[in-house]
């Protein structure tokens, strides 16, 4: 999407004139700490303490919210609230498997849903800052066959690409589809491919939230690096932020040992979507995701100037006063007094997750759910009455909640 120099760097000017105190690059200490409440990153970021004063206040208050709205006999997850690092609030509940008794903590790693796509996107934010790939270059570029010439790398990132949603391709196939096949990115890929299937819209003419998009991205980062997504995730994001907790799924061996989802007590089966990759299928920790937000206060991971487009709204270019909107893998909402929350959600089976950075104030909200709930999506009514200036009821998704 074009505009112009002056409206870019105001919108950026807009979204980072918050407050930075408490903000200091210098290098870090040890990654390893003896403090459990410190969650610290190996890259140039410092953060000054966070006084006992203000943990407690936002303690209780944080709490008091947690009760009221995620709490909950059906609800089965993990939540954490930190700031510059230093863990204010944890909770863990539920169990990641009702056949062994496994209890989820610190440690479980859940389906991150969506919320995989914040991290697939930085990723490809990493390649491009290592000059491997263009925002604005076409997907053709890197898969020659590609039948959509006028996609680019923005327009997957920013869902402004009209691809054909592919759960949507049993319905056009009808009876060719072959509904025992379970389904790989090249699959995918192949099927649209031979199928040519008519796009929603022209390249860039509108948004359209499509998990294609994603499954795309995720063959740009192996053709790119050489390694398959997997590997190059551990490589680009989890290893140097040592998230230890973080892993792609792997559909061959990973079905029987990772955390389950739930409909009530029932384990959500399998499906062909399954061992897709890009669009979700990151699994990881409340604790793990608080180093990735971390990452993005230091320049070493990914410079300022190219966090500012994630965070530059596409989705909503042409309404006066735009409530929602989408950048570069991220979600924002734009509350009645101008402030702009950024975060993301997720939904796949059981998996209900949600992940709220809070730029202005250094905080880090973060709610994994794998019980079918939409509870974990009260994160950002909590940011709004807890962080923002005036608070502000933000419409939760359908009731979702399951009752044995």
């Amino acid at each position: 999407m074009k505009f112009t120099l002056i409206s870019f760097f105001l919108t950026s000017l807009f979204y980072f004139s918050g407050p930075t105190i408490g903000i200091h690059y210098s290098h870090s200490e040890k990654n390893e700490n003896s403090d459990s409440t410190l969650l610290t990153i190996p890259l140039k970021i410092k953060f000054n303490d966070v006084s006992e004063k203000y943990i407690s206040e936002k303690k209780f208050k944080i709490d008091s919210f947690y009760n009221k709205f995620i709490n909950s006999p059906y609800y089965s997850g993990s939540f954490i609230v930190a700031k510059n690092g230093r863990i204010i609030y944890e909770h863990y509940q539920g169990l990641a498997n009702t056949k062994t008794g496994r209890k989820i903590d610190a440690n479980t790693s859940i389906h991150l849903a969506s919320v995989s796509k914040v991290l697939t996107a930085t990723a490809i934010l990493k390649l491009v800052q290592e000059d491997n790939l263009l925002l604005d270059q076409k997907v053709t570029d890197w898969i020659p066959k590609f039948p959509y010439k006028n996609v680019t790398i923005r327009t997957l990132l920013n869902h402004r690409s009209g691809l054909p949603h592919y759960s949507n391709f049993p319905g056009i196939m009808k009876k060719a589809w072959n509904r025992k096949k379970v389904l790989t990115n090249k699959d995918v890929l192949d099927l649209m491919i031979k199928q040519k299937f008519k796009p929603i819209f022209a390249n860039n003419a509108r948004f359209d939230y499509c998990n294609t998009n994603y499954v795309i991205l995720a063959l740009i980062i192996e053709r790119a690096t050489g390694q398959n997504y997997r590997d190059a995730m551990q490589t680009l994001i989890f290893k140097p932020l040592g998230m230890k907790n973080t892993f792609v799924f792997n559909y061959e061996t990973d079905r029987d040992t990772v955390c389950k989802s739930y409909r009530a007590s029932t384990i959500f089966p399998w499906d062909q979507y399954d061992n897709l990759y890009g669009d979700k299928n990151i699994y990881s920790t409340p604790r793990d995701l608080v180093k990735f937000d971390l990452a993005t206060y230091s320049p070493d991971f990914i410079k300022p100037e190219l966090l500012q487009e994630a965070y530059y709204g596409y989705s909503a270019v042409n309404v006066a006063k735009p409530i929602k909107d989408y950048g570069l893998g991220m979600r924002m909402r734009y509350l009645a007094n101008g402030e702009k929350l950024v975060y993301h959600n997720g939904w796949w089976h059981g998996n209900n997750t949600s992940f709220v950075p809070v730029k202005k104030d250094t905080m880090t909200v973060i709610c994994l759910g794998n019980k079918y709930s939409n509870r974990p999506y009260a994160t950002l009514n909590m940011v709004s009455s807890l962080f923002a200036k005036k608070t502000e009821e933000i419409p939760l998704p359908a009731e979702l909640e399951i009752k044995e």
